[in-house]
């Protein structure tokens, strides 16, 4: 007869000794899962005894996690932006540092702006349900070359209520008619090929597509600046998120592209992160 504190314990132990650093913290998040409570109900009730079906998932939880699949997997959702979002193994798990990106492209869009925005390789459909969500009046359009991370995305869509983000299928500009955007944003895939980190950490578990970018893991980016001007406005924006070893490569391809206003921008860790540029107005 397992109560939900001597499970809590013994499983904080298993994580702990795989490695997980946070090991108390994350079982208490897959037993609430489980259990749908919180972490302080857990607390309150730690005598209280778990079923057999309770206890039996809960440990198939904590055996993912002890071979190192990701929390956010685990529990198929992950927060962005203050926003619940689903998330598979279809998707990359959104992460804190592409916050950077949406905080650009929002101070470059005025508060009541009635503008097109759009989203490539929108994966969860994060980054554009954060700029629908502070840019109400605008419109989004969100593409993906995954049919299953648009259902992702579609779910999150409908989670959020926003009546601003359209979804389309497509690889990167092959769906977007308009020509007339205001602001072009992605975060796409820029890791180099082999890299180590391909076997680490949460990456492991991630879609390669949606990670890999050539031997230099530019591929992505280069298609995406090249032919964004087309897409643009004049006076329109583009920006995108890229590796911290990046940066001096991605201005020079928004420089060769014709872009002005080329800036590089660095996350809360103090690694170069996001590039910006400018189509021209005249």
């Amino acid at each position: 007869m397992a109560t939900i504190e001597h499970t809590l314990n013994d499983s904080a132990t298993k994580l702990a000794e795989s490695g997980i650093e946070a090991a108390r913290f994350e079982a208490e998040l897959l037993l609430g899962h489980v259990l749908g409570r919180d972490r302080a109900h857990l607390r309150a009730w730690g005598e209280r005894v778990l079923s057999d079906a309770e206890h039996d998932r809960f440990r198939a939880l904590i055996k993912r996690r002890v071979n190192g699949e990701p929390m956010a997997y685990i529990m198929g959702e992950k927060e962005f932006w203050s926003l619940r979002l689903r998330v598979s193994p279809a998707t990359l798990i959104p992460r804190a540092e592409t916050e950077l990106l949406v905080e650009q492209a929002l101070a470059r869009i005025p508060v009541d702006a009635q503008w097109c925005l759009a989203d490539l390789g929108t994966g969860t459909g994060a980054i554009a349900l954060a700029l629908a969500k502070e840019r109400p009046r605008c419109r989004i359009i969100a593409i993906d070359a995954s049919a299953a991370a648009l259902d992702v995305a579609q779910t999150n869509v409908q989670a959020q209520g926003p009546d601003n983000v359209e979804l389309r299928l497509g690889i990167w500009f092959d769906s977007l008619t308009e020509h007339y955007c205001d602001v072009i944003v992605s975060n796409p895939p820029y890791i180099r090929e082999g890299d180590i980190h391909l076997e680490q950490g949460d990456v492991r578990f991630e879609p390669r597509s949606a990670l890999v970018a050539g031997k230099d893991g530019l591929d992505a980016l280069r298609i995406i600046i090249a032919a964004a001007p087309a897409y643009l406005r004049a006076g329109g924006w583009l920006l995108v998120e890229h590796g911290y070893d990046q940066a001096d490569e991605v201005a020079a391809l928004f420089r060769a592209s014709g872009f002005s206003m080329v800036a590089g921008y660095t996350d809360l860790g103090g690694q170069a992160r996001i590039t910006a540029g400018q189509w021209p107005e005249n």
